[in-house]
């Protein structure tokens, strides 16, 4: 879960979408907390780094953006529904080459 915040908080946001994009890290739920804060960084994902080709598409379903405190615990519960918590034999392997 990612509240407002400033640079440290754009750093840590921008440094797991960076490990889980590139595999080094597991896929876990990132969560944006307030539409309206991050209303701007979202737009410039989309309309700067997505049409310059630097991110994919699919790079933004790699989070998502609630507003509400029930809607960041539906979505926890949500990601991790059929999933099992323990690494893949993939993600075992990932982790080894780092």
């Amino acid at each position: 879960m990612v509240l407002p915040g400033g640079f440290g908080t754009l750093d840590e946001l921008i440094e797991i979408l960076t490990l889980i994009q590139t595999g080094k890290s597991r896929q876990i739920p990132v969560i944006l907390v307030k539409k309206d804060f991050w209303q701007g960084l979202m737009e410039w994902f989309r309309e700067t780094l997505v049409k310059a080709g630097t991110i994919g598409e699919e790079d933004l379903d790699l989070f998502q953006v609630v507003d509400e405190p029930q809607q960041v615990v539906d979505a926890i519960f949500g990601y991790y529904k059929g999933r099992n918590i323990e690494m893949t034999a993939e993600e075992r392997h990932r982790q080894l080459e780092l």
